[in-house]
């Protein structure tokens, strides 16, 4: 081929000499493009959207009722959006959503290519022949387990289903993008809308603090049951006891023992204070006894203070002052008679006799002091043992007050648990409504049932396909004239055998022309044919 020669002019050359292949293979494609349309099956498009306004963090606790303060709401991350999309495309889910709509008879798709393995795509079918008759008794010989049974169908519609469906996250949005392809538009639409609504009541659940009400039912028959036990346990520890408030008898204890101490104190000085006078009245005494005649006192009056007010012992101090009188008028008498007369001898008498009996008045004074000392000791003693008691009924009740503290913490405890559990066990009605209030995502567009199919398009399908068998047509033509290696034009005969060309004689043979009415079926075969 000559390089100098026009490409176009080429082109056009092997274009117009080939145009009958062309045509041919052209009008082939065109035919194609033409019937797909109708050939291939509809699939339509449907759409829907949800949109997530935050994560909801539960704060609920064992503590606490369903209310609106129990929950806080934060912003989603990108992971917490590809959680949701994994929800929304769980094959579970999906599964559940295609058997509740088929009991309904609300999915009965159209036999496609997962009905050459069962009979009847809407029949569930316990196996396969295969699997119950030659599988399963293998399985059985061998010890094994035979294959559970399944429902074919269902699975086979949710691998249709899991395929037919795209879910993904718009970028830079929290809202989530569903797209399901299928043949039944009103169909796809209500299993679009299924699919939400469950995916809404199975996130809830996800996320919900709720319960069932027989665990409510339960905890509270076992709270009631330890309630019981531990107010049991609190009366026998109190009937132990004898006391109805420890609190208060610790109280009116630590009074009486403040009260006795101080009688104890008193007591305890009156004590050494008649210890120390006694031993000084015996002294006195025995002082006395041994005294002469002349001395007359006695270094101790024997009167007694009472709250601030003297008592004095009027026999002891008549006998006293009686024996003053005699013993001042016997030393008198004694300077002016002799004491060996008969009226200093009687007077002498009289002061023995008067001094006996003021020594025995004191003796007898000095027994009663140590009889009231006997007395004061056993009241000492009697109140010791009094504070004492006090003290280990005081530390007695201090340990059960200890174990009553605790007991009591757990019975508040119990209670407040009971409580709440059985405000939570009234409320269980209601609160499944308030849950979907603080629930944080919505179905921000609806699925709806589209009019015109998604797949095919004929306004797509058909100028592709013209354009794409034109384009085949002219590599077609190309590549046959790559093999072809005769010679076309004069040119190529001086540049491959290097020869002058002397004479070129044209083919005289005009094709004949279309003898038909243009635009006509037969006007349309003659030019295909020619």
């Amino acid at each position: 081929m000559n390089p100098k020669e026009n490409y176009l002019h080429e082109f056009f050359r092997i274009f117009f000499a080939n145009k009958q292949l062309v045509k041919r293979v052209f009008l082939i494609f065109a035919v194609i493009a033409l019937l797909l349309p109708l050939v291939l099956k509809q699939s339509f498009d449907i759409t829907a959207q949800v949109i997530v306004q935050s994560k909801k963090l539960s704060q609920g606790d064992a503590t606490t009722s369903l209310t609106v303060d129990n929950a806080t709401f934060i912003p989603p991350s990108l992971a917490d959006m590809e959680t949701e999309s994994n929800i929304l495309r769980s094959p579970a889910l999906i599964r559940q959503t295609i058997s509740e709509l088929r009991d309904k008879g609300e999915y009965t798709p159209s036999p496609g290519i997962f009905s050459k393995l069962v009979a009847d795509p809407f029949k569930r079918y316990v196996s396969s022949p295969l699997r119950q008759y030659v599988i399963n008794p293998v399985r059985n010989m061998l010890g094994l387990e035979t294959d559970p049974v399944r429902d074919t169908a269902l699975d086979a519609l949710t691998q249709q289903a899991i395929d037919s469906l795209k879910i993904e996250t718009l970028p830079g949005s929290n809202v989530i993008s569903i797209i399901y392809s299928f043949p039944d538009p009103h169909q796809g639409t209500t299993f679009v809308a299924a699919l939400l609504q469950n995916y809404l009541v199975s996130r809830q659940a996800l996320q919900s603090i709720d319960l069932p009400q027989s665990f409510y039912e339960s905890k509270k028959q076992v709270y009631q049951v330890r309630l019981d036990g531990l107010e049991s346990n609190r009366q026998a520890l109190l009937e132990s006891v004898g006391s109805s408030d420890p609190k208060e008898e610790i109280t009116f204890r630590l009074n009486a023992i403040n009260t006795e101490e101080q009688a104890l104190n008193l007591y305890q000085d009156r004590l050494l204070q008649s210890q120390r006078w006694l031993e000084y009245l015996k002294t006195s005494l025995a002082a006395a006894s041994n005294n002469k005649l002349n001395d007359y006192t006695f270094p101790y009056t024997f009167t007694t203070t009472v709250d601030n007010v003297a008592f004095e012992d009027r026999e002891i101090k008549q006998l006293g002052e009686q024996l003053t009188t005699q013993v001042s008028r016997y030393m008198n008498d004694l300077a002016v008679f002799q004491p060996s007369s008969e009226p200093m001898l009687l007077t002498r008498e009289q002061i023995s006799r008067t001094r006996g009996q003021f020594l025995k008045v004191v003796s007898n004074r000095i027994q009663e002091r140590t009889n009231d000392l006997a007395v004061v000791k056993q009241v000492i003693d009697q109140k010791t043992a009094r504070i004492a008691d006090f003290k280990n009924r005081i530390h007695e009740l201090q340990q059960t007050q200890s174990k009553l503290r605790q007991m009591d913490t757990e019975i508040d405890a119990m209670h407040a648990a009971f409580s709440t559990y059985a405000q939570r066990f009234a409320e269980s009605s209601t609160t499944r409504s308030l849950s979907d209030d603080l629930s944080n995502a919505r179905v921000l567009s609806p699925p709806f049932e589209p009019t015109e199919a998604a797949f095919p398009k004929p306004g797509l399908i058909i100028p592709f396909g013209l354009f794409t068998g034109l384009l085949l047509a002219i590599a077609l033509v190309y590549v046959r004239e790559f093999f072809d290696h005769r010679f076309k034009h004069p040119a190529q005969i001086s540049h491959e055998l290097g020869v002058p060309v002397l004479l070129v004689i044209n083919d005289q043979n005009a094709l004949p022309s279309n003898p038909h009415k243009n635009w006509t079926v037969p006007s349309f075969l003659h030019w295909v044919r020619n």
